[in-house]
């Protein structure tokens, strides 16, 4: 699911802007087992920057439209997003309203693990067209596995029954599914329930192992190898409801049928090199990426520095070029235009040399000599469908 009064420069667009907050820090009121950002803020010096002001929100808001040119888009994540209030998302949808001087088209997005909404939330998503991406991790046995509340209570029933109150109130959502080990080995029954459900948008996102650490050893860890099977499987059952007509919105797999289209990829993981983003804490400190609020990324502040100088700083660290550097055989391997090294949090450094391996490369490959001719037939039907679209 992405600000400011500099030290120096001036006012300028910048195109497009993309911002990711964090209005309530990484405080929740679940205690997911393999939840990154509570890895993650418990490396800085400063874990916590408890809940956003309206004054830092103002400034957010502010510098960002003004300086946008065309769209802007805000999501809102956490932690828990919902803790720091409704009507702390009133103002924000009364901000963007104040601030849109030059007339751009506006997105909201709101991640959430569900736990405590009500229909109070549900009829202001609905009125302010915001996007939901909702946790859920497969059935209520894979789900409540790692997905707990504070005193270790399975929190299923109470997040489907949200999914159930979005459905009735019209809220548009995407199903957000970790993809553990657990998850990997029992995707053929997670899909199929979630075709009952009619969860028609769904999106599968990697476990990261804490920083540090090593990869695939923890108990929720994926491994390449699971992973690959994960993909073949997923993938397996997706392209025969593709042949028949009624396939789920999958946006990793759609994905790989717009690169064959000739098409950027919409997620930033299958683009290969890092995008300039905003991920912005609750303080209104901002870094280039939620993998990487960490201290030593840190880019500046919405509430005191421009763009100017959060680019500058960006620049300086050399976040989006770091990406870049991916070793020789990964740049000339067959299924790189496909898998493009992954992202940039799941690589890790080649020994002796400056570059990156991405660690699911087995699983990539296993997925990518498997179907990469279903892929590209998907690819030439939707082209024929467009051409006939035109004649």
């Amino acid at each position: 699911m992405k600000k400011r009064e500099t030290r120096k420069g001036g006012k300028k667009n910048v195109a497009a802007v993309s911002v990711l907050m964090k209005p309530a820090s990484g405080l929740c009121n679940m205690a997911c087992d393999y939840c990154f950002y509570c890895d993650e803020s418990g490396k800085r010096e400063r874990a916590s920057y408890g809940m956003m002001s309206e004054d830092t929100l103002r400034n957010v808001i502010r510098r960002t439209m003004l300086n946008a040119t065309g769209a802007v888009s805000f999501a809102y994540q956490g932690g828990e997003p919902s803790l720091r209030g409704l009507d702390f998302y009133r103002k924000a949808v009364e901000l963007q309203k104040h601030y849109n001087r030059s007339c751009l088209k506006v997105h909201n997005a709101f991640q959430t693990n569900g736990y405590a909404l009500d229909e109070n939330w549900c009829r202001f998503f609905k009125e302010n067209r915001f996007l939901i991406g909702l946790s859920v991790d497969g059935t209520r046995e894979t789900h409540d596995l790692y997905r707990r509340d504070p005193l270790g209570g399975g929190t299923f029933d109470r997040v489907t029954k949200t999914a159930g109150m979005f459905d009735e109130c019209g809220v548009e959502y995407n199903i957000l599914t970790v993809v553990t080990g657990t998850t990997a080995e029992n995707i053929r029954e997670i899909y199929r329930a979630y075709k009952k459900r009619g969860w028609h948008y769904q999106q599968y996102i990697v476990c990261l192992d804490p920083l540090g650490e090593k990869r695939g050893s923890g108990g929720y860890s994926l491994t390449p190898e699971k992973y690959g099977r994960f993909l073949c499987d997923l993938f397996s059952l997706w392209y025969e409801d593709v042949k028949g007509g009624d396939a789920p919105c999958i946006r990793q797999f759609e994905n790989y049928v717009g690169i064959f289209l000739g098409y950027p990829p919409e997620a930033c993981d299958q683009c290969g090199v890092c995008g300039v983003q905003y991920a912005v804490e609750a303080d209104g400190s901002v870094y280039p990426c939620d993998f990487y609020m960490l201290d030593e990324y840190r880019l500046g502040n919405f509430n005191t520095d421009r763009f100017a100088f959060i680019a500058a700083r960006r620049k300086e660290i050399g976040f989006v070029e770091r990406s870049t550097r991916l070793k020789r055989e990964c740049l000339e391997c067959r299924w790189h235009p496909l898998c493009r090294g992954g992202c940039q949090r799941h690589r890790e450094t080649v020994p002796g040399e400056n570059t990156y391996a991405n660690f699911y490369c087995q699983g990539y490959r296993m997925f990518f000599e498997r179907y990469h001719e279903a892929l590209e037939q998907i690819a030439l039907s939707v082209r024929r469908k467009q051409a006939a679209i035109f004649r």
